[in-house]
């Protein structure tokens, strides 16, 4: 992980934090690894931006405004000191089946161990409102400190209320919320969701030669990160490759088997079709299987390029099988808890802490990474 500051106008700085998958030794046999939080910093920014390696010269920023850091004293919450023997509490959105959010809940609790904290632990299994009332639940269960991967950017309001009458900060992680920072929560830590579909249009663009039939599978309604990888990349290919058409987007809610389901009806409705854009690479693999079905060659006859970096598409790409992989990292264990910490010391968090993510754009690049693959 590298971190960096740049000045802008007035009061705003930009906090760059990137993390280098092949920089901090992850390997398939310790996935979950993750850059040590100790080399995290922040700015006098209410929001922080990075761009992703691969895409630096036209990567969107994530917006930034002036303001504080957010801090314990200005919050008038309990200052902790040492997570030693600390109960911390982790919400995950999803159920840990699917490689991203195993990851990332694995993050949490190895970050946890290491901080020497004990976490509860608690998935809400893609029902809003178990979310709250999990939530809800880790307080009652003595949480000082909370990490939500939030299910939608909206409906949480209850469980925010609730952790701020308790005094108990919340970090949210992987898809940010529409509240306030430093009132609701104190800070998002995800990817750019936007230029994530930026790159995702780049390599299906590149890949069919800038001519073709695009469909895309939407990742689930009602949180930005369906909205900004959509956007991203429809945008991208409208500017750079006008003979590319998306003939559809349908929803596949981030889910494998929705995804094959939805990508099988739209083979067999269009037998045009010649790409696959999907918003995750469980629906991404969904569609693969999809293809194999319809008798095409995934890969070959229809392209796919999708968003993660799970071991399932990564190695499809080294045989063929499979177009490109944007990346998005789901550990963000050290981050979460070094957030924690500076808001704790009196350092304090801003807005946003925004990643840098990788790609998987072809067999040799996927077949060299493939260890950086969760």
């Amino acid at each position: 992980m590298t971190a960096r500051f740049s000045t802008r106008t007035g009061r705003t700085l930009v906090l760059t934090v990137g993390i280098s998958l092949a920089a901090v030794g992850c390997s398939s046999k310790s996935s979950t690894t993750a850059a040590a939080p100790g080399t995290t910093t922040t700015a006098a920014s209410s929001a922080s931006s990075a761009t992703s390696p691969a895409d630096t010269s036209s990567a969107s920023t994530a917006p930034s405004t002036s303001g504080d850091l957010c801090t314990a004293a200005k919050l008038g919450y309990p200052a902790i000191t040492d997570f030693h023997g600390v109960k911390v509490g982790f919400s995950q959105s999803e159920p840990d089946n699917a490689s991203f959010r195993a990851a990332e809940t694995q993050s949490m609790k190895d970050e946890a161990t290491k901080q020497g904290a004990t976490l509860l632990y608690a998935n809400a299994n893609k029902d809003p409102a178990k979310q709250i009332a999990d939530i809800k639940d880790l307080i009652t269960k003595g949480a000082k400190l909370l990490i939500v991967a939030p299910l939608n950017s909206d409906g949480l309001q209850p469980a925010w209320a609730a952790a701020a009458a308790a005094k108990v900060p919340v970090v949210t992680v992987d898809r940010l919320v529409s509240q306030t920072p430093c009132k609701d929560y104190l800070t998002f830590i995800g990817s750019n969701f936007v230029s994530q579909g930026k790159r995702a249009a780049d390599a299906m663009g590149e890949a069919l030669a800038g001519k073709g039939n695009v469909v895309i599978l939407l990742g689930s309604s009602g949180n930005g990160v369906t909205t900004d990888r959509t956007s991203g990349f429809v945008e991208e290919m409208k500017a750079k490759y006008p003979g590319v058409t998306i003939s559809k987007q349908q929803t596949g809610n981030f889910d494998r088997a929705t995804g094959q389901t939805v990508a099988s009806q739209l083979l067999q409705a269009d037998s045009s079709i010649t790409g696959i854009y999907a918003e995750n690479d469980e629906m991404g693999v969904g569609a693969y299987n999809a293809i194999k079905a319809a008798g095409k060659t995934p890969g070959k006859d229809i392209k796919i390029v999708s968003i993660d970096g799970i071991k399932d598409a990564v190695s499809k790409i080294i045989t063929g099988q499979y177009t490109a992989v944007i990346q998005s990292n789901p550990r963000f264990g050290p981050l979460a808890f070094q957030a924690l910490t500076d808001f704790e010391s009196g350092k304090g968090t801003p807005a946003k802490i925004i990643i840098t993510d990788g790609d998987y754009l072809n067999a040799a690049d996927a077949k060299a990474k493939l260890d950086q693959a969760f």
